[in-house]
């Protein structure tokens, strides 16, 4: 299959435009501005701009963070025989999305991406192809309700296997560090053994960071708080963490093309649900 829409307002251009707000930041786009797309607007990138100023560190951690991405699936889908994704946070589409980094490895992997930003949504297209072994659909939705999420994910992937849980840059929002962690074992709790959690998040690790993190707060964007690595940490209780562990994301699992000698206010994580 060439991939399906669970939701169809991607069908809906109008609708969609409608409910896209040009008129302040928003993070899927500024994330996008940093890692060098074009799915951005003039707020997106004075804000950029601005923080590059206060702390351009957060460039690398972009980037950075998006090379975790393409190690951690290349992990799980090569060594360790995850064929199910659910990447929920998806933000807009890039090079080597999370569906072209596993069906490179296994073309008969599944993918579910899950994002509720009208701008995500509108491009949600390029998300929905896939080899004819594999599948990938999108679903138009709030992580805040994690059980929802699981349903309409059922309808793609098997539940009752192992699934990789893929929540990147995007825990952050949620204000309450409580409030995240429980959203995190809800996802996880509809999971079955054997499947895996893979979490990469900005910490609070500089003050160049926090001063960043600060500038974006105030922008009137949704706030995005940086947490410790201890509270990042905490996210994989219970969970039999891969080697090494939570770390800076440039020194997990590096291959020959990740820079290990700058150090970035990033870390992530992978764990597997015994």
């Amino acid at each position: 299959m060439t991939g399906s829409a669970s939701d169809p307002r991607l069908d809906s251009s109008a609708e969609i435009r409608a409910r896209i707000d040009t008129s302040k930041p928003h993070s899927a786009r500024f994330w996008n501005y940093f890692v060098g797309g074009k799915d951005n607007y003039e707020k997106d990138r004075e804000l950029g701009d601005q923080i590059k100023e206060i702390f351009p560190g957060l460039v690398d951690v972009a980037r950075n963070s998006r090379q975790f991405l393409g190690r951690a699936v290349r992990h799980l889908a090569g060594e360790q025989g995850i064929r199910q994704f659910l990447d929920i946070g998806t933000g807009l589409p890039t090079a080597d999305n999370t569906h072209e980094v596993a069906q490179r490895v296994a073309p008969d992997s599944r993918i579910v991406y899950v994002d509720n930003d009208p701008l995500v949504l509108a491009h949600a297209r390029a998300l929905l192809t896939s080899t004819p072994e594999g599948e990938t659909a999108y679903i138009d939705a709030n992580m805040y309700e994690p059980e929802a999420i699981l349903a309409e994910a059922a309808k793609t992937l098997d539940l009752s296997q192992p699934v990789a849980l893929m929540i990147l840059n995007t825990l952050g929002h949620v204000s309450s560090y409580d409030q995240a962690r429980d959203l995190v074992n809800r996802l996880m709790a509809g999971l079955p053994s054997g499947s895996y959690l893979v979490i990469s998040d900005s910490t609070s690790t500089s003050e160049g960071m926090i001063a960043a993190s600060n500038a974006y707060n105030e922008s009137g964007a949704i706030p995005y708080h940086v947490r410790t690595v201890e509270e990042i940490t905490g996210f994989f209780d219970g969970l039999t963490l891969t080697d090494p562990g939570v770390t800076q994301v440039t020194r997990w699992r590096p291959d020959e093309t990740t820079d290990t000698t700058t150090a970035v206010d990033a870390y992530a994580g992978v764990g597997r649900k015994p």
